[in-house]
């Protein structure tokens, strides 16, 4: 076993090419806690994708950090000429990642991790595009709701709109031949150590392209 992942990077590295990172899940399910652990740890080997919006800089956000902030004609004819790997309207916005801010990170060496909703997920299973596919879920719906309350930043519309969206959401994550991985983050060091377990391959491939 160990003798044929140390083959498969080396074929890898021939190649020169690191799988993208799609990870999916619904709010409070602990995708940003476990992003920044692994950030935190392999600060050099990962980077985000930085998507497109049509939607106004809100304040404190920065063009080409938090989104790239485009008109919609100009993203719609992005679209339409096959520059993004994905894209949705949500509230009279568009979103979405391009193919650009992607290879912007890839082209660093470094693995490109895309944070993305469940029509996201369901766009790029589309195409032939290879990446790894995880999700990350809560133990239960109790505990989600549980946890969305504890911040105390939702309003009660909110708060229904946000557990209609995670039982939608915890249901996507059954269907077969979606994730590669499902992450129950129930104790966040297990969830965690899972995470970093299905990346590893792809983490010493990044190290090695680094040096």
């Amino acid at each position: 076993m160990f003798m044929r992942q140390i083959s498969s990077i080396i074929t890898r590295q021939a190649m020169a090419e690191l799988r993208p990172v799609v990870i999916s899940g619904p709010s409070g399910a602990g995708k940003s806690t476990l992003l920044k652990i692994l950030f935190k740890e392999y600060d050099k080997i990962f980077g985000f994708s930085v998507s497109h919006t049509t939607r106004s800089p809100r304040t404190n956000e920065e063009n080409g950090k938090d989104y790239h902030f485009v008109s919609r004609e100009e993203m719609l004819r992005g679209i339409a000429a096959g520059e993004f790997i994905e894209s949705a309207e949500f509230s009279g916005h568009l979103y979405g990642t391009s193919k650009a801010a992607v290879q912007a990170v890839l082209s660093k060496n470094k693995i490109c991790i895309l944070d993305i909703d469940m029509q996201g997920v369901r766009n790029i299973k589309k195409t032939d595009w290879s990446a790894i596919y995880i999700s990350i879920q809560p133990p239960s719906y109790k505990v989600l709701e549980a946890r969305l309350k504890e911040r105390e930043t939702e309003t009660e519309e909110s708060l229904r709109r946000r557990l209609l969206a995670a039982k939608l959401d915890m249901e996507f994550s059954k269907q077969p031949g979606i994730f590669d991985l499902v992450i129950v983050n129930e104790k966040l060091e297990d969830a965690y150590s899972q995470l970093k377990s299905i990346l590893l391959e792809e983490i010493e491939m990044a190290k090695s392209l680094q040096k």
